[in-house]
């Protein structure tokens, strides 16, 4: 993976390292993790090997945090700009007759008549691209988008 993502690979990485020494990690449109704790940075300042054993073990857990802070803050953010794509180009459509209802972390459920459902599928797909250029710019990566066609939520898979 490092070979064939090594910018992304390092992002990762970096956030990680940052972390476990008590830095504060941003997302790729600059959302900042929090500090660590009081109570992180007293342990840091051990005297004993058990301590340092603690202080180390506290460390590392914050490096995973700010690892996965990087990685799922930057994934919000391409999904708060998809929605904000999708609900301008569906505004602008009017005559469509369809409406966001419902989001949750990665997926976003539409209402339309059955009708209109091949062009809200486009717009779905098309605001997710414009969501990535917009933040990605033209860098080679993919934000597959599964649509499903159904009646009822509990029918998606």
């Amino acid at each position: 993976m490092t070979r064939t993502y090594p910018r992304a690979v390092a992002l990762v990485e970096n956030a990680a390292r940052a972390g476990e020494r008590g830095e504060i990690v941003s997302t790729f449109l600059g959302r900042s993790s929090p500090p660590p704790s009081e109570r992180w940075l007293a342990a840091q300042r051990s005297t004993t090997e058990q301590e340092q054993h603690w202080a180390d073990n506290l460390a590392r857990s914050r490096g995973r945090f700010t690892r996965n802070f990087v990685v799922q803050g930057s994934a919000a953010e391409w999904a708060s700009c998809w929605l904000a794509e999708l609900r301008r180009r569906l505004r602008a459509q009017p005559g469509l007759n369809a409406e966001m209802v419902f989001f949750l972390h990665d997926e976003v459920m539409v209402h339309c008549p059955e009708s209109a459902v091949e062009q809200v599928s486009a717009l779905i797909s098309a605001a997710a691209q414009s969501a990535k250029e917009l933040i990605y710019g033209q860098a080679p990566i993919n934000f597959p988008v599964t649509i499903a066609v159904v009646d009822h939520y509990d029918e998606a898979k």
